[in-house]
């Protein structure tokens, strides 16, 4: 189930401050950071609908 519109316009990176892709319609739904200037790029999980925005949940990009 994809995020609504007006929140992921509001969400940012809490590492970065970049805005943030929505994924939630994977397997696996995460946000992912698009920081272009940083080497960012975490990914971070949704869990029952709920973007969880912490550093240390996040997953590290492959």
């Amino acid at each position: 189930m994809p995020l609504e519109v007006g929140l992921l316009e509001i969400l940012a990176c809490p590492a970065c401050h970049s805005p943030l892709d929505d994924r939630t319609a994977a397997d696996s739904p995460e946000l992912v950071c698009t920081g272009t200037g940083t080497d960012c790029g975490l990914a971070y999980p949704v869990r029952d609908g709920i973007p969880v925005l912490l550093v240390d949940e996040a997953r590290r990009p492959a």
